[in-house]
């Protein structure tokens, strides 16, 4: 496999970030999103970058995969956690070192930043092979669960 470049999404990605995310939904939790509303809410981060950024990650001039980072103010630490959320790598190029990749890319620029204490995640419970990757990498599971109330 050629050389994996992680850079920010750009606006003109929002299509190919809205697929990603509607094929996570569906390998994951069987759930068809809605088309628009996803187009929608992927359009809306990039307009707002105070919310977020999307990564992705390019080898051979494909865009493999990407990633979406949220913020969260930490009142304990006096810093932000950066939530890795929406992870997406085609099926053809898994186990390429893709997702590492965008992991290694995160973890640079939340040291660079100064002001992060460190990042989260949250996977299904049935996803043992994103669970094994995240363990690979480091990251360990937390004795916190995720609540939540639709509205």
């Amino acid at each position: 496999m050629s050389e994996i470049n992680v850079r920010q999404a750009t606006a003109a990605e929002a299509r190919r970030i809205a697929d990603f995310n509607r094929a996570l939904a569906m390998e994951t939790e069987g759930l068809a999103l809605q088309e628009s509303t996803v187009m929608a809410g992927v359009q809306a981060l990039l307009a707002h970058p105070e919310r977020g950024n999307y990564l992705v990650a390019e080898t051979g001039g494909v865009v493999a995969g990407g990633l979406l980072i949220t913020y969260e103010w930490s009142d304990w630490r006096n810093k932000m956690f950066w939530w890795i959320q929406s992870v997406y790598v085609k099926p053809e190029l898994r186990g390429r070192g893709v997702y590492r990749a965008l992991y290694e890319k995160v973890a640079a620029l939340a040291a660079a930043d100064g002001n992060v204490c460190g990042f989260r995640l949250y996977v299904h419970k049935d996803n043992a092979r994103a669970q094994e990757v995240y363990r690979s990498l480091g990251m360990e599971q937390t004795p916190y669960l995720i609540f939540e109330d639709l509205l």
